[in-house]
């Protein structure tokens, strides 16, 4: 089956060495806009005085937007090619900003614009990752990972500092941040004109919707001899790689806001900022822990899944000490776990893909890893009956038993080659 749709392929066009930094540029932008209402959450409780629980939500319909935006621009990419799904993408990004910008007051607007702002980074992190690992020409398998991993780090990191910043100290708290990320963003899909396609359109990518349906659910489908690997080590760990993030920057700063009083939107920003990067700075550990082709030890996922445990016990013990420094320790060690999840996550996914189904697996990947997101808003809307004690020792307990499946998967299976049939 494989053999016969590449065959039928056009031959891709040659790409310069260089050609993934512009897609890379893509993925910073929809990341910075992806990231930048984080650390607002307090702004627009205290401004534009909605509840916790609202304030998740809006965080809730990030999460709505980018399922489609993960499972169905990867296998259109695949089919269609990756250069207009990811235009479209970026554009998408820039239109959130500016509904955000325009709308700030208006509940409704700010669940429009999250939900887009959703399916911009659905389409960056599935076509973009698959685009920059298609575009670099370098010997080591993993390079590409984590240059995707990193430039959409990178631009949660900077697009939440900066938003917090702007936001704490800035004029037009609840328009000033959008327009920069407007004005960063508003180039990026020209230059994308300019990139090497990877993926040239199927002779067949226009023909009847039941057909094109049907090879959209072929591109998302786990090849059959890396089914147990995902099973027992991608599937556990991949939740946590978001919802770690969201205990450290949207979990925390609300529980010790009272401690902090002012300072808590410049606090919610320093917390974001230290999760993510050290997220960036423990990437590089994934691929070490990982092992090459030949070394294949798998050690990376137990190692992610080790640290999150960790974390989230001391989420657990500060919901009730309530300390700011422990929170900010908390931010750093889950930090460290994300950034080895998420590329040990993607370097499995890499291995287990085929040429034609690359994105769409992508896809997938991300869609399980940003299931996680949704934590806190689980959580909020659970604090009517319990308290933050009790439901993050849960969260603590349910990464232990995570990390028992991990070590289990690990010893078992090993990560699987892409399949050629």
């Amino acid at each position: 089956m494989l053999e016969s749709r590449q065959a039928a392929r056009p031959s891709a066009t040659a790409s310069r060495p260089d050609s993934w930094r512009i897609v890379a540029a893509a993925m910073f932008v929809c990341g910075w806009g992806g990231n930048q209402f984080t650390p607002l959450l307090l702004m627009y409780r205290r401004l534009g005085g909605y509840s916790a629980l609202s304030v998740d939500a809006f965080l809730g319909a990030y999460v709505v937007g980018l399922v489609p935006g993960l499972l169905l621009a990867g296998p259109v990419s695949d089919r269609r090619g990756r250069r207009p799904v990811l235009v479209a993408g970026t554009v998408a990004s820039a239109v959130a900003s500016l509904v955000l910008c325009f709308g700030g007051q208006s509940a409704w607007a700010i669940y429009a614009g999250r939900l887009i702002t959703g399916v911009a980074v659905g389409i960056a992190m599935a076509v973009g990752s698959s685009w920059v690992k298609e575009l670099s020409t370098e010997s080591d398998s993993g390079l590409a990972a984590r240059r995707a991993a990193l430039c959409q780090t990178a631009g949660f990191g900077l697009g939440a500092g900066v938003a917090g910043v702007v936001a704490q100290w800035g004029p037009w708290p609840m328009v000033t941040p959008y327009a920069a990320h407007i004005l960063l963003t508003v180039a990026i899909p020209a230059l994308l004109l300019r990139v090497p396609e990877t993926r040239p359109p199927l002779p067949d990518a226009t023909g009847s919707l039941r057909g094109l349906l049907a090879g959209l659910v072929a591109d998302l489908r786990v090849p059959a001899p890396a089914r147990r690997r995902f099973r027992l080590v991608v599937l556990p760990m991949a939740p946590w790689v978001f919802g770690a993030a969201g205990l450290a920057y949207a979990v925390m700063p609300q529980l010790v806001g009272s401690r902090v009083g002012h300072w808590g939107l410049a606090y919610a920003t320093g917390l974001t900022v230290l999760t993510l990067g050290m997220g960036a700075a423990a990437q590089p550990v994934a691929k070490r822990l990982q092992g090459g082709a030949r070394n294949r030890t798998g050690r990376a996922p137990v190692a992610a899944m080790t640290v999150m445990v960790l974390g989230a016990t001391l989420c657990a013990a500060n919901a009730v000490l309530l300390s700011p420094w422990l929170a900010a320790v908390t931010a750093a060690i889950l930090g460290a776990g994300y950034g080895v999840a998420v590329v040990s996550g993607l370097l499995d996914i890499q291995r287990m893909a085929g040429a034609d189904d690359l994105a769409g697996l992508t896809g997938v990947y991300y869609t399980l890893a940003y299931a996680g997101f949704l934590l806190p808003t689980v959580l909020a809307t659970l604090s009517t009956w319990l308290s933050y004690p009790v439901m993050l020792t849960a969260v603590a307990a349910a990464a232990l038993i995570c990390l028992v499946l991990v070590v289990t998967g690990t010893r078992v299976t090993a990560p699987t080659p892409p399949t050629q049939s």
